[in-house]
């Protein structure tokens, strides 16, 4: 009997199961007033999405990549080393804008943001600082280097109408630790695997 041929790419690859990035979390109160903003601006566009919840709300700091059944293990534990090395004092985030996410050039429907400007400044030296490590932690090419664009960001809600940007009351909190986080791809769903205090050089 011949041999049955297989062509790449005839075969679809598995569907993504499971996430892994860094984020930082507002704290409850902060949260708890994002997740309001967001119900208001739903009803304001008269949406049909539906804002994310309070405990959901977060800044990716850096994606560590999506996966078919389960969480590659030395991917976390290499992840777990380098955050362990982040040598970084608190410090303030100021989200004062929103945004929206929607395609571009044709506008469809996408997620809406908070942004900011000059009060994400230490997200932006925390993302770098995880890039590095993470690259010294044997990531490759997924290490996020320092040139990269990164653009912090809370979503607020997904399929959102397209709006223009536009200034609102300034959200901030002080940032003390970030997680690594697990994503449930599908399920809504987020497992902080672990946290680091931000506590500053020794």
């Amino acid at each position: 009997m011949p041999e049955q041929l297989w062509l790449p790419g005839l075969e679809a690859p598995p569907t993504p199961t499971d996430g892994l990035f860094f984020a930082i979390f507002p704290d409850a109160s902060t949260a708890t007033g994002i997740a309001k903003l967001a119900q208001q601006l739903c009803g304001e566009t008269r949406s049909k999405s539906k804002p994310l919840a309070a405990g959901r709300l977060h800044v990716t700091l850096v994606h560590l990549g999506n996966f078919a059944g389960g969480l590659p293990q030395a991917r976390v534990e290499a992840a777990m080393r380098a955050a362990a090395s982040i040598r970084m004092k608190p410090f303030t985030v100021e989200f004062d804008k929103l945004v929206s996410f929607a395609g571009k050039p044709r506008p469809r429907p996408g997620p809406l943001v908070l942004g900011g400007d000059d009060g994400l400044v230490g997200l932006h030296a925390l993302h770098d600082a995880l890039g590095l490590a993470l690259q010294d932690a044997g990531f490759g090419d997924r290490a996020v280097m320092p040139s990269t664009s990164f653009t912090p960001h809370v979503t607020l809600a997904y399929g959102m109408p397209p709006l223009p940007p536009r200034p609102i009351e300034s959200v901030c909190w002080n940032v003390r630790e970030f997680a690594l986080v697990h994503s449930l791809l599908g399920r809504t769903r987020h497992i902080a695997l672990a946290r680091w205090p931000l506590v500053g050089a020794e």
